[in-house]
């Protein structure tokens, strides 16, 4: 029997800035005859804690990283073959294997993990991550309010393995400038976007937006639809005019980690996935100079009044750009109610056990559907 026939299950890479991860719990049994997208084991990082999916089917042999071990990323933490590999051969691929270290030549050829741009004289940060001289369209990830592109640390690179991928700090967020274009308007943001695109020269992506990221790339479609190959979005705002302002406004507002705590865990439906360090990394953000102001500003204009201002998403009624919708069932920044009020020949997805951060919370579900959406429309 080849050592081809035994499959590794390792620690992930969950965003651009991992390097280790902790074994939490394993959530099988050796013996268990694993399916694709199966959790298999719970890891933490420093920011947050998920379950590990299996990326390939197979019967878990030997389970080797134990609860409370901290790996590198691409460790060994368990073995998947068939019944017919012994023992002894497992053995052996244990004993040879050796954790990949990325040599100096292939992190040039990837790039940097992140990089830096002006548009419209503001700075902003983002990352490419995929086969840029693909012929494809890249996929274009949106985050919402208050976040950054490390909201995407669950999707980028498992979608980056079909298609490139790109994603960026929105104005005032993240590590791009605190400043906002024009009135900070939604098609204000809209045009800023089909901006940096024109600066990286890409003429077309297709555009997943989270929450205030999902107004945005509907807003791009009624702007430029030719320039929007697909939509998916993700807990959108834009659909309906209710909206929790009890979050946005207590995020504006918290100034320690007690206060910005309970808030923060409104976005999820496990509040315990929340970690300390993503409070820290959250309250230094907010603590840059401008920061708390543009957020002020931004959210006074977008929900001023308890309510969203704008819904792009329903203007594209009659559109041609395909559209899929993904809500957490227990999102409660904006309700999954809104999903039923999609555009007519919108897939529609509302997903158990997740939040408005369903992205991060049920990352394998709505990673396929990203790539469904953008595979159909690639293939057309």
């Amino acid at each position: 029997m080849s050592a081809a026939a035994i499959t590794p299950i390792v620690m992930p890479k969950w965003g651009l800035s991992m390097a280790e991860g902790k074994v939490v719990s394993w959530l099988v049994e050796e013996g268990t005859a694993i399916s694709v997208g199966m959790p298999i084991l719970e890891v933490e990082t420093d920011k947050i804690a998920n379950a590990v999916e299996a990326p390939d089917p197979g019967l878990l042999r030997r389970k080797l990283a134990a609860a409370g071990e901290v790996l590198p990323v691409k460790a060994l933490l368990g073995v998947m073959a068939p019944p017919e590999v012994s023992d002894a051969e497992i053995g052996a691929y244990v004993a040879a294997y050796v954790v990949p270290v990325a040599s100096e030549g292939d992190e040039v050829e990837a790039g940097p993990a992140y990089q830096w741009l002006e548009v419209d004289a503001i700075r902003v940060r983002y990352a490419r991550r995929g086969d840029e001289s693909s012929s494809a369209a890249p996929v274009l990830f949106l985050h919402g309010f208050g976040g950054d592109l490390d909201n995407w640390l669950f999707n980028l690179d498992a979608v980056a393995a079909a298609v490139p991928v790109i994603a960026l700090d929105l104005p005032g967020h993240g590590q791009s400038a605190a400043r906002l274009p024009g009135a900070a308007a939604l098609p204000d943001l809209a045009r800023f976007v089909l901006h940096f695109l024109d600066a990286i020269g890409v003429e077309r992506v297709h555009v997943v937006g989270h929450s205030m990221g999902g107004a945005i790339a509907a807003q791009m479609a009624l702007a430029a639809p030719r320039r929007v190959a697909s939509l998916v979005l993700i807990a959108t705002a834009g659909l309906g005019a209710e909206i929790n302002t009890g979050y946005t406004e207590g995020f504006v507002a918290a100034a320690t980690r007690r206060e910005l705590k309970p808030v923060v865990e409104q976005l999820f439906a496990d509040p315990t996935l929340v970690r300390r360090q993503m409070l820290d990394d959250l309250l230094m953000y907010k603590r840059l100079d401008g920061v708390s102001q543009v957020l002020a500003q931004l959210g006074s204009k977008l929900f001023g009044g308890g309510r969203q201002a704008e819904q792009p998403v329903l203007q594209l009624a009659g559109s041609r750009v395909p559209m899929t919708l993904v809500w957490g069932r227990q999102d409660r920044i904006i309700p999954a109610t809104h999903a039923a009020q999609a555009p007519r020949g919108a897939k529609v997805q509302v997903l158990d056990g997740a939040g408005h951060m369903v992205m991060m919370e049920r990352a394998g579900e709505v990673n396929a559907l990203i790539l469904a959406q953008v595979k159909d429309q690639n293939a057309s």
